[in-house]
């Protein structure tokens, strides 16, 4: 906090988008302009409405420019310059994987646009807006965020580009770097910046990283390797990689450095994660909850958190691919059951809301409290998993608090049914010897269709990818359908799994399929590794090794190999048969093609044979109609039509 007034009571209405709203603030200058690759909704689920809302709070001001046009000048000087500095982020979503999927096409809608319309941000946006500030205002302040900038921060393996480019902070020509989710470090940076300090001087702050020249007067940090060296010794990068990973601690992580060129990026230690009181405060804000009103086309990224909410971060799951613990940690940070109801009892204001509120969850739902005791004292393990492939000993499985959190949301007038979405770890839950939660969660909290993702049946994938064995979830299922019809519900379970992971053979994905056949399950959607930056299997996929121990790991990279994989996981799809019989030769897996029960896809002759039998019989039934045709009426235009000439 500074000795600035703290701006308690400010009217719920929406963060300025011009100098007018600005003005009805009673500010002429913001201190802050935001520039997101987003539109602008005023919601606590998006990450520029949590920072402007706390900025005002804390009594400084913020016009937000959303979408600005990087080919026009004049899109990024809606406010002139501001007293303190840009704040810049891509949005919620890292602007690459916004634009392109796993096969790096280019997606046809942008959720997170009016309208759904794609093309109104650029590719990199962080950089591009960076670039076009600089150029516009060089002596003001650039300070990045957002999950983009967070997962870039180190030199890094690049997908689309299919190379390392240096910490986006070098890339981008920015100040500063704020990491992860940026409330605490926001405001530090806020109040060292009206006190006078020069941005470069801006040294200190836990959750952030900032350019050096020297060392001189940086103090108790480790030196990993250079931007140089990671960037042509896959070795090198495997080893700086771990280092980022093992000190991802706000307990007890260390401040890592890494040269680039002539100048170092220096990265303090992650920020403290929320307490429930601060957690509560971010959320308790005067959200509209609405997309600004300028805008006159529907936001698709709205409909799935209108009415959802979120009562934890932080995830200590530890899958291999996901890069959320590299933003927002391992240490679970919860909301209190009371900010909770409050804000749920303002959903059922809404004039939209139904009597259903979406999800009550966060990365994943039913985590509600840390790992364990240690994690609050002595930070999270530096090598070893939470819950990985298996559990630790020291584990700490209790779902007592979620379970009376639903109960009392359940209980509020107006509303019909809680739904959980966000997704369930069914390892956490199956390792809890009460089942309270799964018998609640099946009676009162699944849309007549349960989300979980298993990713995969093969160990040696699941070890790689941080996932339980195969077992452990053929015993979730059944405890699921179990109780399912103890109740006499008629639910079922939609898994998710991805192909081409680093570790998956062609063997792997062939007894995917195998295991898919033998229990009847159909997955409408197959999820393709994708590499983003962060993760440890992207680190697997761009080495070929694993960092942890070095050893090779097979990576599926062709584009027919990846095809192959892809398409075995959806043998029943009869356009996919030719790819999954060459899978299966390739594999010298001839025995799974034939009309035998076991088999995956049926031999070529046999195919024909049944496309020919179905073409015939078409041309049969079409002869019929035709017939039937020629001996009814004569065709009669609408009445509104038949004085018309043609």
């Amino acid at each position: 906090m500074n000795d600035r007034t703290k701006t308690a009571d400010i009217q719920a209405k929406h963060l300025p988008m011009s100098p007018a709203e600005l003005n009805e603030y009673g500010y002429e200058t913001p201190d802050f302009v935001l520039v997101t690759g987003d539109a602008y909704i005023d919601h606590p689920s998006f990450g520029t409405a949590i920072i402007g809302r706390v900025l005002f709070a804390h009594g400084y001001s913020v016009g937000i420019i959303a979408q600005p046009d990087w080919r026009k000048p004049s899109s990024f000087t809606v406010f002139g310059t501001p007293k303190l500095g840009f704040l810049v982020n891509s949005g919620n979503m890292d602007s690459m994987v916004n634009h392109y999927t796993s096969a790096k096409r280019p997606r046809s809608e942008d959720a997170y646009t009016p309208g759904g319309k794609r093309g109104k941000r650029p590719d990199r946006a962080v950089k591009v807006y960076c670039k076009c500030i600089r150029d516009l205002f060089p002596d003001s302040p650039i300070i990045i965020g957002g999950i983009e900038a967070s997962l870039r921060r180190f030199a890094h393996y690049d997908y689309w580009a299919d190379k390392v480019f240096p910490s986006i902070l070098i890339d981008a020509d920015a100040d500063l770097l704020i990491y992860g989710m940026g409330e605490r470090q926001i405001v530090e940076v806020a109040d060292a910046l009206s006190g006078g300090l020069n941005i470069r001087d801006i040294s200190y702050i836990n959750g952030t990283a900032y350019r050096a020249d020297n060392l001189d007067r940086v103090y108790e940090y480790k030196l990993i390797e250079s931007f140089d060296e990671v960037a042509n010794d896959k070795i090198a990068y495997c080893k700086a990689f771990m280092s980022q990973y093992r000190e991802q601690n706000a307990i007890c992580g260390q401040r890592l450095v890494q040269k680039h060129g002539n100048e170092y990026v220096v990265v303090n230690p992650p920020a403290l994660p929320l307490s429930t009181e601060e957690m509560d405060e971010v959320y308790d804000l005067p959200y509209t909850r609405l997309p600004h009103p300028k805008y006159t086309e529907h936001i698709p990224a709205l409909d799935e958190v209108r009415f959802s909410l979120t009562s934890c971060r932080g995830c200590f799951g530890q899958c291999s691919f996901c890069a959320l613990t590299f933003h927002q940690g391992r240490i679970i940070q919860a909301r209190s059951h009371e900010s909770l109801i409050r804000e749920a009892k303002l959903m059922t204001m809404h004039p939209d809301f139904r009597g259903y509120i979406h999800d009550v969850g966060g990365p994943s739902a039913n985590f509600r409290q840390p790992a364990c005791s240690k994690q609050l004292t002595k930070g999270v393990c530096k090598d070893k998993s939470c819950l990985g492939f298996a559990p630790c000993k020291n584990l700490q499985v209790d779902h007592r608090d979620y379970v009376e959190l639903l109960r009392k949301l359940r209980s509020i007038p107006s509303v019909k049914k809680v739904f959980i979405r966000s997704g369930i770890r069914y390892d956490y839950l199956m390792y809890d010897k009460n089942d309270a939660f799964i018998n609640e969660l099946i009676k009162y909290h699944v849309s007549g269709q349960l989300k979980v993702a298993p990713e995969h049946i093969d160990d040696h994938v699941l070890e790689l990818m941080g996932k339980p064995g195969g077992e452990l979830y053929d015993r979730f299922v059944n405890k699921y359908n179990s109780i399912n019809k103890k109740l006499g519900l008629d639910q079922y379970i939609v898994p998710y799994f991805m192909s081409s992971h680093p570790g998956s053979t062609l063997n792997s994905a062939i007894a995917l399929a195998e295991y898919l056949k033998r229990t009847g399950q159909r997955p409408e959607q197959v999820q393709d590794f994708y590499p983003t930056p962060g993760t440890l299997s992207t680190c697997m996929f761009y080495t070929g090794l694993d960092p942890r121990h070095m050893k090779p790991v097979y990576v599926p990279k062709s584009p027919e190999e990846k095809a192959m994989q892809r398409a075995l996981m959806q043998f029943f799809i009869p356009k996919n048969r030719p790819l999954v019989r060459k899978a299966l030769r390739l594999a010298e897996r001839d025995d799974l093609i034939g009309s035998g029960k076991n088999c995956l896809v049926p031999g070529e002759a046999a195919e024909r044979a049944m496309n020919e039998k179905r073409s015939a019989a078409g041309s049969a039934a079409s002869s019929k109609t035709r017939k039937g045709n020629s001996s009814s009426k004569k065709r009669v235009l609408p009445k509104d039509n038949r004085s018309k000439k043609r």
